[in-house]
């Protein structure tokens, strides 16, 4: 059972951090005084993760403001595929003539392509009516109207030099070279941790990029259910979410029901007709089987559907080329939605929280503990789960309970989802601070040696549960076999942190060193871990046998000097 305890962390500073060595794109803005997004400065640590020192300066917004704030973005916003000559100067007063622009930015996926945000929706509802149908090619095309948009060049001679050409965002995490490079120039382990946690969340531009995706496939499914939502969660929305994470969406059907409930006064209620199906599961494979031919065969970049509709959870499956996501679309997943909202507060209230869980999960993917096939293996939200169980047991509580979080909520923040209490307090405002100051590196290395040495076998990890679905184990899949090497890597990854030399890292070289260290492939290290953990093992059962002869001597001999038998150890 997890330790009991409010937990909001006072953070700590980095120590002189060398934020210029962290490669960091920036979006290009032409702000619009009044409007949502001319705030995103604010909003853009939340999500994209906050920095350590910098807590103070943020908004911490409810997690539902920033996903209508973002939502509300999304539908002033239209995505443009562009020549990869295109100017980009001439590109935007082009498209000024529709209204102000408030934010935009290129990428490259299967060609370039520009994100466009506008100050006022009427302004895309003006480029849509100036856009044509394209003209009769060889292959015949259907005539879909959508907020994806193809720009074209009249006289590519009249453009100017390629140092106007538009500049790319990073839609990726770095490589592993460039990753060693970041960590070998660090000025610590704590300012190693923070680093990977930089070079891999998700960037301002990625998080809008993946909102905009959800809202135009909200535009296909609005032809059946119109006023129905499609909200991203897990990993896109959580704070966890690493460059190149797949997109996880659900069709929300119950805020079509929402719009109408005032509508009916007076003595009679007029209700729509409705085809009665004999399940509700029946009636989600039916819904997503209908919206997946319609995504197949009419949305725009969407390839490779998969209808996914006799798992646990009915899904479609498919992949948006423009945006460059592998995106699972579900039918009324609220659940899945709560959960992630519980984690966006776990990722909200301490800057240390997501570090460690980028690392440990950097870590396990080094290591093959963790894979993109389903299998055996752990998974990111079991990892996810380990370490804020983990930083619910420190001493003071970095993390609160669950049930900490629930004595906090009021009625307002009252839930159940099918059958399952998932209330929990949404202000951040209302989670009192811990005095807990502990490193990243300390956290690190204790982190490896809890569950280096936890009862597997005995015990369970609890935030608590699952955590709203208490009837399901969400590591029910993971072997044995990987779970025992779980442990040995953990074990082997605390001995290598504590063995770590303390003295300052040369900037000059080029050897790992500590959180490098940890995600070198196997078999990197110089001499086996094997060889390396006998001496100081040796040596502590050394020193406990003359402890216990020491004692023995001292303690047993007999009034006329003769020695006894101890039974005791």
């Amino acid at each position: 059972m997890a330790a009991r305890g409010v937990g909001l962390l006072t953070r700590l500073p980095l120590h002189s951090q060398r934020r210029s060595r962290v490669q960091r794109s920036i979006s290009r803005h032409l702000c619009c005084p009044g409007t949502v997004a001319a705030n995103v400065g604010s909003e853009e640590q939340p999500l994209g993760g906050a920095e350590t020192g910098s807590e103070d300066k943020i908004p911490k917004k409810r997690f539902s403001e920033v996903q209508e704030e973002r939502r509300e973005q999304a539908q002033r916003t239209v995505l443009i595929r562009c020549p990869n000559n295109v100017n980009e100067k001439k590109f935007l007063k082009y498209l000024s003539q529709h209204g102000p622009i408030n934010n935009h930015f290129f990428y490259e996926s299967f060609g370039l392509h520009a994100v466009v945000e506008f100050c006022q929706k009427d302004s895309v509802d003006s480029l849509q009516n100036g856009t044509h149908t394209p003209k009769q090619r060889t292959d015949p095309v259907i005539p879909f109207k959508s907020r994806f948009l193809n720009l074209k060049l009249k006289n590519s001679s009249n453009q100017i030099p390629q140092q106007s050409y538009a500049q790319t965002n990073k839609q990726l995490p770095p490589s592993s070279k460039k990753l060693f490079e970041l960590l070998n120039y660090a000025e610590n382990i704590d300012d190693q941790l923070n680093t990977l946690l930089k070079a891999f969340q998700l960037t301002e531009e990625n998080v809008r990029l993946r909102h905009l995706t959800c809202s135009l496939i909200e535009d296909i499914a609005a032809a059946y259910f119109p006023g129905c939502v499609i909200w991203p969660f897990g990993s896109s929305v959580n704070t966890f979410g690493k460059l190149g994470c797949d997109l996880d969406m659900f069709l929300d059907l119950d805020e079509i029901g929402k719009l109408d409930v005032h509508k009916n006064a007076g003595d009679f209620l007029m209700e729509f007709q409705m085809k009665t199906v004999p399940s509700e599961r029946i009636a989600t494979q039916k819904i997503l089987s209908v919206i997946g031919e319609c995504i197949d065969n009419f949305g725009p970049s969407c390839v490779g559907v998969q209808k996914i509709l006799n798992a646990r959870c009915p899904l479609l499956r498919f992949s948006h080329q423009a945006s460059g996501f592998q995106c699972d679309l579900t039918v009324n997943n609220s659940i899945a939605l709560k959960s992630s909202e519980l984690l966006y507060i776990y990722g909200s209230l301490d800057s240390r929280v997501r570090a460690l869980v980028f690392s440990v999960r950097c870590w396990a993917r080094a290591h093959s503990l963790t894979s993109s096939i389903p299998g055996t293996w752990i998974t990111n939200f079991s990892l996810t789960v380990m370490v804020i169980f983990f930083l619910q047991r420190r001493s003071p509580p970095i993390l609160p309970t669950l049930d900490s979080l629930k004595s906090l909520a009021d009625a307002e923040d009252r839930c159940i989802l099918n059958g399952h209490n998932c209330t929990f307090v949404r202000d951040l405002y209302k989670i009192k601070p811990s005095g807990n100051t502990e490193t990243l590196e300390l956290l690190l290395k204790e982190f490896f040696e809890y569950f280096g040495n936890f009862a597997f076998n005995k015990n369970s990890i609890n935030i608590r549960q699952n955590p709203f679905e208490t009837s399901l184990n969400i590591s029910k899949n993971v072997s044995q076999s990987q779970l025992q090497k779980f442990v040995d890597l953990a074990r082997d990854s605390a001995w290598i942190l504590e063995q770590e030399d303390k003295s300052q890292p040369s900037l000059s070289s080029k050897q790992p060193w500590g959180l490098a260290t940890l995600l070198l492939p196997p078999g990197a290290v110089s001499t086996p871990l094997s060889k390396k953990k006998k001496k100081p093992m040796n040596e502590k059962v050394k020193g406990l046998l003359a402890s216990i002869k020491s004692s023995t001597t001292d303690s047993s001999k007999g009034t006329h000097g003769k020695r006894a038998i101890s039974t005791q150890v």
